[in-house]
């Protein structure tokens, strides 16, 4: 479970720490060499909590009238895939890592994966007194290890309707401010139905909406209580941004009603590793590295949406799923007038 809180603050250092690496060695092989190891390790799963984020956006294409609203408790997760869970990892594109056993190209774990068996690398590094030195350390696994499948997200959500079929949206999770952990998610959106400027609008069986959504999320992890290496002010910043959007059509029934569309997502993710790392080389020696480095990923997809809406009086109950590169399932609990 910590490392899928690791995993949703986005907390680049603490994640490679906890997953039994030793970053005093990687950056002591070379910050470009902790970079890029870091940058493919993490990626993936980046990448699946950003469609993880954009789920349940709408329940319906059927825009609310003028003072309508909902508040709705969103749950969504979206599925890791098996080609998700490994990268490809090339000694010729690094400068001082080699695999202890092997060909110089083997698969390896990403953050949503697990190494089995154990892999073990081999890091170069010189040291000013005894010259060229060499470090084992184990590559870390991740979540896989825990048998777990799932990026879950969760939101508080609201909707009021405007005229002339207009809806605005808003969505947040409350701000997270602890000793080691800084966490705030928020979104909004703009739905708009088009069968509403139709003069048979009430006649119609079917609603038909585009939206447009921003989700953003910041956060940060102060490392100064778990990092195993020496320094000041060391902390992890992220900051991830989305856009959704979205082609929407459902019925427009009584009490349950189906929906569906189809969708772009667009986002990036970029994490900091911030604060001065005294990294040793050998036993007499060591060298401070100051803001090590930063990691980005990016997200360009289309994806299918496929869904369901209960209503009973000022009570609805929505789920839908989502197929695209990381597919995903959510859950909406929902109260509301019309």
């Amino acid at each position: 479970m910590k490392k899928i809180i690791l995993l949703m603050l986005l907390a680049l250092s603490a994640t490679v720490l906890k997953a039994q690496s030793d970053i005093d060695a990687l950056l002591a092989a070379g910050v470009d060499d902790a970079q890029r190891f870091a940058n493919d390790y993490l990626a993936p799963g980046t990448n699946g909590l950003m469609h993880s984020m954009n789920a349940n956006w709408f329940n319906t294409a059927d825009a609310k009238p003028l003072g309508g609203f909902e508040i709705s408790v969103v749950v969504n997760a979206a599925q890791v895939k098996n080609d998700s869970k490994m990268f490809n990892l090339n000694t010729a594109d690094y400068n001082n890592v080699q695999f202890v056993q092997g060909p110089s190209s083997q698969m390896v774990s990403t953050v949503l994966g697990e190494n089995n068996p154990i892999i073990f690398v081999e890091l170069e590094y010189e040291d000013p007194i005894f010259g060229n030195q060499t470090e084992q350390i184990e590559l870390p696994d991740g979540i896989g290890s825990e048998n777990i499948n799932l990026l879950p997200t969760a939101f508080i959500q609201g909707a009021l309707g405007l005229s002339k079929g207009i809806e605005l949206k808003a969505r947040f999770v409350p701000k997270i401010d602890t000793d080691e952990v800084s966490l705030s998610m928020f979104g909004a959106g703009l739905q708009v139905e088009f069968t509403k400027w139709l003069p048979a609008d009430k006649l119609l069986p079917v609603a038909i909406s585009g939206l447009v959504a921003y989700t953003s999320l910041d956060g940060s992890y102060d490392l100064s209580g778990s990092s195993t290496v020496s320094g000041e002010n060391q902390r992890v910043e992220s900051d991830v941004n989305t856009w959704l959007f979205q082609l929407i059509a459902s019925t427009k029934l009584p009490v349950i009603n189906f929906y569906g569309g189809l969708g772009y997502i667009q986002g990036t993710s970029e994490s900091d590793l911030l604060g001065t790392y005294r990294v040793t080389n050998g036993v007499l020696t060591s060298q401070d590295i100051v803001d090590p480095f930063s990691v980005k990923s990016e997200i360009s997809s289309v994806r299918g949406t496929l869904g369901f809406k209960l209503k009973l009086g000022f009570f609805r109950l929505n789920g839908e799923y989502h197929l695209s590169e990381f597919n995903a399932y959510s859950l909406g609990i929902n109260f509301g007038f019309r």
